[in-house]
């Protein structure tokens, strides 16, 4: 079962409905990503007291920098942000990063790509591409990529394309909740979604549309489940059983590893449950095992 504090959070989620509006699509969508656009896309300073907090760009887009205070990182990840394609990332991505900068001593670098509508998947996937290239050309030692939801999708489509580019690949994959299949047609799924507190299948459908544009939703990099991943490196795989993308990292299991936790939300390794700073113990000794 659930720690209190898991369960807690879950009900106020479910209740407040704070992240399923944002997610439920239909007119109202427009409304919320402005707002959510209009705010500073930013760590909040805090953050910066627990570790060092630096800004870049890379073709015309911020790139934040999460790094501990003392010593040489143990692990360096280039890390890709949830959000739906359609959302920057918020507070529990920031305060994640973070964490593990803090705690576990990353080194996590993480572009804020451009969001649907504004971009499609070819625009979003060449701008990851090019990033891991300049990050292999100036990069000493093992590099790893992560990504939660969204990210995580994103992180998978980047790997197939790196590796079909005859790049080097990420040393290590992490991925949180991915979501691989922006469909969202298992018929798993509509079990789930009372129980989602963060996610509505018309939400993440039309969120998907808007990401894929021309180049629809089963292109491999718009939904890697229908990619290839063949000649993945050593990858760990993060679901929740309240989550309606639970279903597709199923899905890869018999190819990946998957950790999956009953009644847990969508994105809860990157929450402050007594689940997710076990989860983030474990994604440490993985980076660096």
């Amino acid at each position: 079962m659930p720690s209190l504090s898991a369960r807690f959070v879950a009900f106020m989620l479910r209740t407040t409905g704070v992240f399923r509006k944002q997610f439920s699509g239909g007119p109202d969508f427009p409304k919320y990503q402005a707002k959510a656009l209009a705010a500073p896309v930013a760590p909040p300073a805090k953050l910066s007291k627990k570790c060092t907090v630096t800004k870049s760009e890379f073709q015309g887009r911020d790139v934040w920098e999460f790094a501990p205070k003392n010593g040489a990182p143990t692990a360096t990840i280039l890390y890709w942000h949830g959000g739906g394609y359609v959302y920057p990332p918020g507070a529990p991505h920031w305060d994640f990063m973070a964490t593990m900068a803090a705690t576990y001593g990353w080194r996590v670098i993480a572009p804020c790509y451009k969001l649907a509508p504004f971009a499609e998947v070819g625009e979003v996937t060449d701008f990851a591409l090019a990033v891991w290239r300049d990050l292999l050309a100036r990069s000493e030692g093992p590099l790893l990529m992560s990504g939660d939801s969204a990210g995580g999708g994103l992180a998978a489509a980047t790997a197939m394309l790196a590796r079909d580019a005859g790049l080097a690949l990420p040393s290590k994959l992490i991925l949180i909740c991915p979501w691989v299949d922006v469909e969202a047609g298992h018929p798993d799924q509509t079990v789930i979604e009372p129980r989602d507190a963060i996610l509505t299948l018309r939400g993440v459908r039309e969120a998907g549309a808007l990401y894929a544009g021309a180049a629809g939703s089963r292109d491999p990099r718009v939904s890697p489940i229908h990619g290839s991943w063949e000649g993945f490196p050593p990858t760990l795989m993060f679901g929740g059983g309240d989550d309606i993308l639970v279903t597709d990292a199923r899905a890869v299991k018999a190819k990946l590893p998957f950790a999956e936790l009953a009644g847990m939300i969508h994105d809860w390794p990157i929450f402050t449950f007594p689940e997710s700073r076990a989860a983030q113990a474990q994604m440490a000794r993985f980076a660096t095992g």
